[in-house]
């Protein structure tokens, strides 16, 4: 009786961790896939959109000040929509929200 109660116990502790483990893989695989670069909707750095050059967007550490000024919580992650960006944010408490900020401003809309 003592040495089952001690395979389960051990048991246990192997699985535990391992369950852990797999939850933050794919927390983290979430937050990768939305940080990556839309492609879809146009070229590369530099390119020349709707004929206004890249140079006249808010640069992205810009945006990130401008959503983080006075907010509560933590960025996750930004990613460009056409003109504007839309940026994803931890409030405390872990809600997650999506903000949009004008392109050419940097400021949430």
């Amino acid at each position: 009786m003592m040495s089952i109660r001690a395979l389960l116990i051990a048991a246990l502790i192997a699985v535990v961790p391992a369950t852990d483990a797999v939850a933050q893989s794919r927390d983290r695989g979430d937050r990768d896939r939305y940080e990556q670069r839309d492609d879809r909707r146009g070229g590369g750095r530099g390119d020349d959109r709707g004929g206004r050059r890249e140079s006249q967007r808010a640069n992205p550490g810009q945006v990130a000040r401008e959503v983080q000024n006075g907010r509560p919580g933590r960025m996750l992650g930004m990613r460009e929509r056409g003109n504007d960006y839309t940026v994803r944010w931890e409030y405390p408490g872990g809600r997650v929200d999506d903000i949009e900020v004008d392109g050419r401003s940097g400021r949430p809309r």
